[in-house]
């Protein structure tokens, strides 16, 4: 009698094993799943990255037009060209108020009152689905150091 449940305890220990393999197999094929879905509307999402950086050229191209000539065909074309890459997920860059490493890139220091504040823009910044593509390229304040004498 003691064979027979040794047995039958080996077979539950077997069966028992076999189920927990099954449940972590499925558990990691869910995983698996779920992570090459997520991968998968990360590279939708930025497939059209290069593209879109390409355009920022024209982007600003029509900007500076419109600053020189007020014509509504430019207007018009520049516009319907800006809806399309905000449709896909491009937004501005705010060049205002104090300086962020992150979104913006400095090429000018000028002596100032406040410390790391933006005073002009000299080229627009973007981000597509927020992440920065293009910093915006600006000039900043700096504290004027004083001199000990």
């Amino acid at each position: 009698m003691t064979e027979e449940k040794k047995k039958k305890q080996d077979k539950k220990e077997r069966k028992d094993e076999y189920l927990e393999q099954l449940q972590r197999l499925q558990a990691e094929f869910d995983n698996f799943r779920k992570r090459t879905e997520k991968e998968r509307q990360e590279i939708f999402k930025n497939a059209n990255e290069d593209l879109i950086v390409k355009l920022l050229g024209i982007l600003d191209n029509f900007e500076l037009a419109l600053k020189h000539v007020d014509d509504k065909g430019i207007n018009m074309i520049y516009s319907e060209l800006y809806s399309i890459l905000e449709d896909e997920g491009l937004k501005k860059i705010k060049a205002e108020g104090k300086f962020d490493p992150r979104i913006h890139e400095a090429l000018i220091l000028e002596e100032g009152e406040k410390n790391e504040m933006i005073i002009e823009e000299f080229q627009k910044g973007y981000t597509l689905n927020d992440k920065v593509i293009r910093p915006s390229k600006v000039k900043i304040t700096k504290i004027a150091e004083k001199k000990n004498e």
